[in-house]
């Protein structure tokens, strides 16, 4: 699957207008999802830097979450689930002030409640930026 947050298909119809959250806001576009791995983007704008013109870390670890929480909840919805973050931890490695960065994530584990995936940030120069590990709960959805 490829495209803007804005493709992942099958959203609740519960769902708030991508371009009303955080992926939205940030621009952040999703390249593919599997069963194993996702990729996604994001090309560095003032929005997504700190006061003194860096990415902000916030930015990453947003990122980091959206990305997996997108795979793992095309993995799980045919089975009426949901995945929601419950442990996210970004180290930033280096200070990125332009340019566009790629994330590329492996799940390390597919369990029945709870995914972890690690994520890897790079620059277009392929130097690490940044990693994440990310823990999602598979919840069932909120009733109503």
């Amino acid at each position: 699957m490829k495209g803007t947050f804005q493709s992942v298909s099958d959203e609740p119809s519960y769902a708030i207008p991508i371009e009303e959250t955080l992926d939205g806001v940030l621009d952040f576009e999703f390249l593919e999802a599997g069963n194993e791995t996702a990729s996604g983007r994001f090309d560095v704008q003032n929005k997504h830097r700190q006061p003194y013109g860096i990415v902000h870390g916030g930015v990453y670890a947003a990122f980091a979450e959206s990305l997996c929480s997108a795979a793992t909840y095309l993995n799980v919805k045919d089975n009426g689930k949901l995945a929601v973050g419950s442990s996210n931890l970004t180290t930033f490695l280096r200070p990125v002030s332009e340019g566009l960065i790629t994330a590329n994530a492996r799940a390390i584990h597919r369990g029945r409640t709870t995914w972890v995936w690690e994520c890897e940030f790079t620059t277009e120069a392929g130097k690490r930026c940044a990693v994440s590990r990310v823990t999602l709960a598979v919840i069932d959805p909120p009733s109503g």
